[in-house]
């Protein structure tokens, strides 16, 4: 071994002494090599023309899974630490090079901008941990595919917790939208890897077309409904679709699991927005019909805005009391409770602007 060993060094004098007749290598550098002699203390490995690489005990330690699979005669990649030591080894690291290698396979990915699977490691409340390449990847929330999205308003946290909770150890496919070797940021997508596949399932469908779907979930602003012809299609009902009258929060008109009809008003890269009160009539237009300036009538406080509160009355209208019918905001949540019912006499009715002003009754 002295003899092999001291013609390394020799080999390795000799590209000092003759660089031309060698290829170089620097710092940094990924390296191939034959292991020729293993040990405990230091692997020795030989780098051709490049001479004698080693790798120390605490690198050997840092990758020691690598170093129980390869025997003599092994090949092995390498990142150069130092060109020539003081031992006038080419010092390697084994860890380092597993790290290069797979941010090189990470940024063909990337490159090709292809689909994959990972599973699913862990979760934070930001989002989901995966594995890519051997690298830890983080998957945010605004990036799960509309299936996984946790359908819960912002009380809800638990529920999106929950939600994040019971993906671990699932399989999902993704695409890579952020690699940065120098932070070391790697930032997956399972929406990027799910938006072709959408915009063509979207193609069977055309604005204007009626629906029947299943609620599957309701967040803040809005509800998302199943298609029942194809449950891998999923559209939205902006809160602003669920009703003519102001929604507050959508749970007040719809359920989860519950059956609908809804009318596709939108559809735009591959999302498609849905409506429920295109299918109601609009009571707006029949609204002189049931209310007249000075009719006195009851309503129930809906919501308090900066301005004054929202009052619903018969379910399907929505009136108007400004805050200066008390005096001030103090002054009216004195007077008005939400949830209760109170009194009011019915100022004007402007069908155009879709408003009806109450005044307080005295």
């Amino acid at each position: 071994m002295n003899i092999v060993k001291n013609g390394m060094l020799i080999l390795n004098q000799l590209s000092k002494s003759a660089p031309q007749v060698f290829s170089s290598i620097k710092v940094g550098d990924l390296v191939e090599g034959t292991v020729f002699s293993k040990g405990s203390r230091m692997l020795l490995v030989d780098l051709g023309r490049h001479g004698t690489g080693a790798v120390y005990r605490g690198e050997l330690q840092n990758a020691r899974e690598l170093v129980k699979s390869v025997g003599l005669g092994g090949k092995i990649h390498a990142k150069v630490l130092e060109v020539d030591n003081e031992d006038g080894y080419v010092e390697l690291s084994l860890a380092e090079a597993g790290k290069q290698k797979a941010w090189g396979e990470v940024d063909e990915l990337k490159g090709k901008d292809e689909a994959f699977t990972v599973r699913v490691t862990g979760f934070n409340k930001g989002g989901l941990i995966a594995n890519v390449k051997g690298l830890a990847a983080f998957l945010p929330v605004s990036q799960l595919a509309g299936e996984h999205y946790p359908k819960a308003t912002t009380a809800e946290r638990t529920e999106v917790t929950s939600a994040l909770q019971r993906m671990v150890g699932m399989d999902i496919t993704v695409k890579i939208i952020d690699a940065n070797v120098r932070t070391g940021k790697l930032i997956i997508s399972e929406k990027e890897a799910t938006e072709v596949s959408s915009r063509e399932l979207a193609k069977n469908y055309t604005v204007g077309q009626v629906i029947e779907g299943i609620i599957s979930g309701v967040a803040d602003f809005g509800a998302f409904v199943k298609f029942t012809d194809n449950p891998a299609v999923e559209g939205l009902i902006h809160v602003s679709e669920l009703d003519y009258r102001i929604v507050e929060n959508p749970k007040d008109v719809v359920k989860v699991d519950e059956v609908v009809k809804a009318k596709i008003i939108e559809i735009k890269d591959g999302k498609i927005s849905l409506s429920l009160k295109a299918l109601k009539e609009d009571p707006w237009t029949v609204v002189m019909n049931h209310y007249k300036e000075g009719q006195e009538v009851t309503g129930k406080v809906y919501m308090f805005n900066p301005f004054g509160a929202i009052v619903s009355l018969d379910n399907t209208y929505q009136g108007y009391v400004h805050v200066t019918e008390f005096g001030g905001a103090e002054e009216m949540r004195k007077v008005l409770a939400v949830g209760k019912e109170h009194k009011f006499t019915i100022d004007s009715v402007k069908p155009q602007e879709r408003r009806i002003i109450l005044k307080a009754k005295k």
